[in-house]
């Protein structure tokens, strides 16, 4: 067969992932794609895989990837002609602690909102379904009945059998040795000639950051990841296993102790031990430890002295692993992002380029990631928002020794609980804004927003700020009075806050206003006025929120997340016509929110602005405390205030000031309770692609009178009614506020799901946004919230703030 010299898609790797890829896009239709793998498939990370299945997350995207690649495995082998060893034999995860069964009750509720059997285990249960374990000192067991396990090499092969069958190109011994642009088109180079296509996909596993480099010169920067070194060990048969199997069946049920940090599965008639050891190892991150041009089908030398105490404690958890030996170790690379979660999506800064690579599950992934990769490149959209692997995610400040230091860390407790009043220590200090010695010095504890150190609260004298006190789910914690009296504060005089770090764009050019206007479904505010507006895709389903600013037909400006500075930058410069710009600002403006009552009593003496002037006005060219600054009457805390948008360089002698004459610094945590209060959304949270803009109850943003993506999808519901309204909820939610995608209940039936929760300090109660079944949506409908296993009663609220619903304070 000739060599391919054109292809609509080209994927380089030929791991499960890219293989995936390749089989998703032929299934779409797209079969003009060729996979480029540089030895065999398999030859990397896929090869030495343990193959594990799971479907566990608290992630909801990353439960709904995996949930996908369980269903399509169940039937892949038949669906191709392919023998496929896929074990379903469900998992126990093990819970030491009252906190990992909170955990566990949470993934519950997701898994069955998904439609999975996932259930608690007591200690007799435990025993029940793993006879072989010493449970006497265990809180109980999360139960996954279609957790699993499958051979990596047969599933990479069966995806590229249907891949082939269907018409795609698989070349084989066809290292990918570069890339260029011609006319538009990429051109692939390889020693057995070059392909011309209109997109690439880097699926490269532990080599995508070298194929990264390749695109560098085209806008692209340098890929973030790093190599894991993994070890798992297979030992001897155990004869009471291969009798217990033999009489039973059927294979023992996957065994995770998370709190110890290993996993443990049957293999064959023994048992393959693999830890996530705290004392891990990076590989290739060093001068004197180089990658080499070619890995394939190899490993790392055994370094079991590693995983001592974690063999220990297996054995004395299943004293059966204690009673052979050891028949074979496997050490192999596994690439990691600083998250441990993979890059899937547009390659940031590069036209008609993908990313599906840095897959540290990438057997349990797989299926689902190809289906998520064939849908960005023949869509254009996904599905299920996909943020959580959004390749934009991670921005400039994530360099290499951010890479290093977060991937050693995340490995390491790999099996951690995410506490919400937690922030990890590794990678931490990358963008400090100039007042960052002043909010230290008045007690900050600092989080990280895009590289950005905000504060989150303020200490007092005498406040525990060990680790230990934030590892829980609970609202009581040192913080929570700090919080309080920094809402009471804004609530009863005036706070001052840094929000360092907004992404700042500039729109500019020959129709850089009806450009703007022809992406958003919402009117742009008139000049010297600021205003929301909202982006939709081609389903009109909530893609952005922007604040936008225009300064005539030639130039708009727009402040957006700063955790959305690369998605929403290219949201626009992808998309802008000859002649118009878009250039990123970000770090050249200080933004502080000066908010509460007393506001324009504290700012007065200290500005020329003209502090009368209504909501929503914009004053530039002004000054505060003798520094310029443009002054935007907006608070996100829903009370008198107004941004002050400054030079870096002139935020501490306006910090100062504004501090000086009384106003109290607040953190990003009480912001969070405010803005809850007022029914404000979040990015990526209440506002994402899983809901459309009329389920998000923008109703009055969508101006229907104009042109925009989206809206014929959005007239069509319009008509037909929404199956879904955002809701604000008071909760009877005791200790816990509601987390993220935590499930409604009505007369014993899943009707929604929340999208943030906090404490209101100015309502005194428990509040969530969420997504309610649309018939429910009505005031006083009275419903159950699933917080951590117990359902809570709430309540839905009047539409609109729950705190100062006619806004009346804040256009005081």
């Amino acid at each position: 067969m000739t060599f391919p010299s054109q292809a609509r898609v080209v994927i380089i790797g030929g791991g499960a992932v890219g293989t995936s890829s390749l089989y998703h896009l032929a299934k779409a239709g797209w079969t003009d794609s060729v996979l480029l793998e540089k030895n065999e498939l398999t030859a990397g990370s896929t090869w030495h895989a343990a193959g594990n299945v799971p479907t566990f997350s608290t992630s909801w995207s990353i439960m709904n990837m995996q949930r996908y690649s369980t269903e399509l495995y169940r039937g892949l082998g038949a669906a191709v002609d392919y023998p496929m060893n896929y074990h379903v034999t469900g998992s126990i995860r093990l819970a030491h602690s009252d906190a990992r069964m909170m955990e566990f009750a949470r993934a519950r509720g997701m898994g069955r909102y998904q439609g999975m059997e996932i259930d608690i285990l007591g200690l007799d249960e435990i025993r029940g379904k793993y006879p072989f374990i010493e449970p006497h000192d265990l809180k109980g067991a999360l139960y996954d009945p279609s957790d699993g396990d499958i051979d990596p090499a047969q599933l990479t092969q069966a995806l590229a059998k249907g891949a082939r069958e269907m018409g795609a190109r698989i070349e084989r011994f066809c290292p990918a040795t570069g890339v260029r642009r011609e006319n538009g088109e990429w051109i692939v180079e390889t020693p057995k000639g070059e392909i011309r296509c209109e997109i690439v996909v880097n699926a490269a596993g532990y080599y995508a950051q070298r194929v990264a480099e390749w695109f560098r010169p085209f806008g692209g920067r340098r890929l973030p990841m790093m190599v894991m070194s993994h070890q798992y060990m297979l030992t001897d048969e155990i004869p009471e296993l291969s009798a217990w199997t033999r009489e039973q069946g059927h294979k023992l049920p996957l065994l995770r102790d998370v709190d110890s940090s290993y996993y443990l599965r049957q293999e064959k008639t023994g048992l393959n031990l693999g830890p996530y050891e705290r004392n891990c190892r990076a590989h290739w991150v060093r001068p004197d430890d180089p990658m080499p041009e070619d890995f394939s089908f190899q490993l790392y030398p055994d370094d079991l002295e590693r995983l001592e105490w974690y063999i220990e404690d297996a054995i004395a958890r299943v004293p059966l692993l204690g009673s052979v030996g050891v028949n074979k170790v496997i050490n192999g690379p596994i690439p990691y992002a600083p998250d441990g979660l993979p890059l899937i999506g547009p390659m940031p800064g590069v036209p008609n380029a993908f990313e599906a690579c840095v897959f540290t599950f990438g057997i349990a992934q797989a299926g689902g990631a190809g289906k998520v990769l064939a849908e960005w490149v023949t869509e254009g959209q996904t599905e299920w928002d996909m943020w959580s692997c959004d390749p934009r995610r991670f921005t400039g400040y994530a360099d290499q020794d951010y890479c290093v230091a977060k991937g050693i860390e995340t490995y390491g407790h790999e099996y951690a609980m995410h506490f919400p009043w937690h922030t990890w220590p590794a990678g931490r200090g990358k963008r400090r804004s100039t007042l960052h010695s002043r909010l230290e010095a008045a007690g900050a504890q600092f989080g990280a927003y895009n590289g950005w150190e905000r504060a989150n609260w303020f200490a007092g004298p005498g406040d525990d700020l060990s680790e230990e006190t934030t590892q829980t789910w609970n609202r009581a914690g040192p913080w929570e009075s700090r919080i309080k009296a920094e809402c009471e504060s804004v609530r009863d005089s005036c706070g001052i806050l840094a929000i360092s770090g907004f992404t700042r764009l500039k729109v500019e050019g020959p129709g850089a206003r009806a450009f703007v206007d022809s992406l958003t479904c919402s009117r742009l505010p008139a000049e010297g006025k600021i205003g929301l507006v909202y982006f939709p895709d081609s389903r009109g389903r909530i893609l952005t929120e922007m604040s936008c600013l225009v300064h005539g037909e030639d130039e708009v400006g727009l402040i957006t997340a700063g955790v959305a500075q690369w998605h929403d930058g290219e949201l626009l410069s992808r998309k802008a016509p000859p002649g118009v710009t878009v250039s990123d600002h970000s770090d050249a403006v200080e933004c502080l929110l000066v908010t509460g009552p007393k506001a324009r009593e504290i700012l007065a003496p200290l500005t020329d602005a003209d502090l009368s002037l209504p909501w929503l006005s914009v004053q530039y060219d002004t000054h505060v405390a003798g520094r310029p600054c443009a002054l935007i009457r907006v608070s996100f805390a829903g009370e008198l205030g107004w941004e002050l948008h400054c030079a870096p360089e002139d935020a501490p002698a306006i910090w100062d000031a504004v501090a000086a004459a009384g106003a109290r610094p607040f953190g990003m945590w009480a912001l969070n309770a405010l803005r809850i209060e007022k029914g404000y959304r979040a990015w990526k949270g209440d506002l994402s692609t899983d809901y459309s803009l009329l389920e998000g109850g923008l109703d009055r943003f969508v101006r229907f009178d104009k042109e925009f993506p989206g809206k014929a999808t959005l007239l069509q519901e319009k008509q037909a009614g929404t199956k879904k309204r955002f809701v604000t909820l008071k909760v009877d939610a005791g200790a816990v506020d509601a987390p993220y995608m935590s499930t409604l209940w009505h007369d014993g039936e899943v009707v929604g799901e929340t999208t943030s929760g906090a404490w209101g300090y100015r309502v005194n109660a428990s509040l969530a946004l969420g997504m309610l079944r649309a018939d429910l949506a009505v005031p006083g409908t009275q419903i159950e919230v699933d917080i951590f296993g117990h359902r809570r009663a709430a309540e839905v609220m009047p539409d609109g703030p729950v705190w100062d619903p006619k806004n009346e304070r804040l256009r005081a």
